[in-house]
């Protein structure tokens, strides 16, 4: 059995099989995408298969949607090569639940895989004609925070970005000098509003995203590259509009256990595969069934049916603010951020498998949710936090059928400390003064620091998950030798106090020389880390 155009003609092998297939045409749903697209997306990796495609998917079957969707690629153009193209654009979703079970669904809603290639003609210009067509309603995006990134932590345009500004927006190269080069095309030709919908888990990210464009555009302006009037209509929202939205659903790398046991099913060439650029991806994405998706309903030109997607809320802008706030900053993406370092310090390799064998570590990731999240967080209302948090401890945190993985979760961790970690502490300083109640939190950021030495606690070496400030950050904790807490210094004090990582000087918050503390403790020698977290977490609830 091939995952392909042809191969899923064969129903009954299929069904055999146990997998689901489409229920639409999807060569017609792709063609009407190609003539006149109508929802596009940038970022096309594991997450967007398996949620943004399977509420396409959905949408498609409910007769809701009729147009496949426009996959672009901003940054591993291997993923086009060899995940989209050879498999006729089809995805396969396996969702992972908690008693072991699993649902296998063919996604046929992927219409066209572009990649976003300033130096590929072909691929520039086809890029060129799908912003043009005022039938586009909707870009969407799950490009990481990273994608977002402009300045580095001094707050200088990153070496790409500022040649993007330099070279203008026929030799754009980087996301957001993509996306304004494209808007700058759409206005050429004529303007036709559109949504922009940020899909990362950042905090505002609707306004994160307008940021960025905005400043490229100003750039563009300054260099004579785009007139005032362009301007104006990236600025106007109800031209351009930039909604917020909050996103949730867990999605592991792609297990290769399960390659196997599709294969054994008759499935050909479902190996992962690790592109270039270090994607590790798949034919198929596994992931959990819990998802949440709430969005700001504010689409300029019109929007498809999102609210009758699998998981997916609409809402005014306070609502997914306080959604986001709920889940990014208190409950779920916290806990990720505080836990999953100590895991891969302490030499497990999955989460679930973590707190699930350790009651200090369950304990310590209760209490960054329910003991200092929570208490911070306003109800958004459609969702309540208390029963969210209940579904991460008793459903998704302990699935160990996901078999997600601690390095996974640590990547890219600095971008995402500011949101995590930094609005509860700033919260907890507007209302007392300080932070300095707070234990779980200092711990976990302790715990990353650690780390980030690349040593675990019995002195192994791993290598870092990648992370845009790994080099800045080893370099200044470069001369830190575990076994010696005397060569602590003062190395943790630009990191700690640096608003750009926490949105916050830690040390103003009264928690910079509480995290030092921990620190050194954990690199007392072997077996410190495990040592200093059961110390501060004695007491069992």
């Amino acid at each position: 059995m091939k995952l392909s155009l042809e191969g899923i003609k064969d129903k009954e092998k299929w069904e055999a099989a146990g997998i689901a297939l489409p229920g639409y045409d999807v060569e017609t749903a792709a063609k009407k995408a190609q003539a006149a697209p109508r929802w596009a997306h940038f970022g096309i990796g594991n997450i967007f298969r398996i949620f943004i495609g399977s509420i396409a998917d959905g949408l498609l079957e409910e007769g809701e949607l009729d147009t496949a969707l426009t996959c672009v690629e901003t940054f591993d153009y291997d993923v086009v090569d060899k995940i989209y193209r050879p498999f006729d654009n089809l995805g396969l979703s396996v969702v992972l639940h908690t008693d072991g079970t699993r649902d296998y669904k063919v996604l046929g809603a992927f219409g066209e895989a572009v990649k976003a290639q300033s130096a590929d003609p072909g691929q520039w210009n086809r890029l060129k004609e799908i912003f043009a067509a005022p039938s586009l309603q909707l870009l969407s995006f799950t490009i990481t925070e990273k994608g977002y990134a402009l300045t580095n932590s001094e707050g200088k345009y990153l070496p790409y970005v500022q040649a993007d500004i330099d070279n203008g927006p026929d030799k754009a190269v980087g996301a957001m000098g993509v996306v304004t080069a494209m808007l700058l095309e759409r206005y050429k030709k004529g303007g036709t509003p559109l949504a922009l919908v940020s899909m990362d888990n950042c905090s505002q990210n609707g306004s994160l995203l307008r940021s960025s464009v905005l400043t490229m555009t100003e750039e563009w302006l300054r260099k004579g590259y785009v007139d005032q009037n362009f301007v104006c209509y990236v600025e106007d929202e109800d031209k351009v509009s930039f909604p917020w939205t909050m996103i949730d659903k867990i999605t592991p790398r792609p297990n290769p256990a399960i390659a196997a046991d599709l294969e054994a099913l008759g499935l050909e060439d479902m190996e992962p595969v690790e592109t270039s650029k270090r994607t590790y991806i798949a034919p198929f994405v596994n992931g959990e069934d819990p998802q949440y998706l709430v969005i700001e309903d504010h689409f300029p030109n019109g929007r498809p049916a999102l609210e009758k997607g699998k998981g997916v809320y609409l809402g005014s802008r306070d609502t997914v603010n306080k959604s986001e706030g709920m889940k990014v900053t208190a409950l779920l993406n916290p806990v990720h951020s505080a836990v999953a370092p100590l895991g891969v310090l302490l030499g497990e390799e999955y989460f679930a498998t973590l707190i699930n064998q350790d009651p200090k570590l369950m304990k310590l990731a209760k209490m960054v949710a329910y003991d200092e999240g929570m208490p911070m967080v306003p109800d958004p209302g459609i969702l309540s936090p208390k029963a969210f948090a209940d579904e991460l401890f008793q459903v998704r945190f302990v699935n160990e059928y996901l078999l997600d993985t601690n390095l996974r979760i640590v990547t890219d961790e600095s971008q995402g400390l500011g949101v995590r970690f930094g609005e509860t502490i700033k919260a907890y300083t507007a209302k007392y003064g300080s932070a300095e109640r707070l234990t779980a939190i200092p711990l976990g950021i302790a715990g990353w620091l650690r780390y980030m030495l690349g040593v675990d606690d019995q002195g192994n070496s791993y290598t870092l998950s990648p992370d845009p400030m790994a080099e800045e950050i080893t370099h200044t904790l470069q001369d830190i030798v575990i076994g010696k807490p005397e060569t602590l210094r003062d190395q943790l004090k630009p990191i700690l106090s640096n608003e750009k990582i926490f949105f916050t000087d830690l040390y103003k918050n009264g928690l910079g020389e509480k995290i030092e503390g921990f620190f050194r403790e954990m690199i007392a020698g072997k077996g410190a880390v495990k040592a200093t977290i059961y110390k501060f977490l004695i007491s069992e609830k």
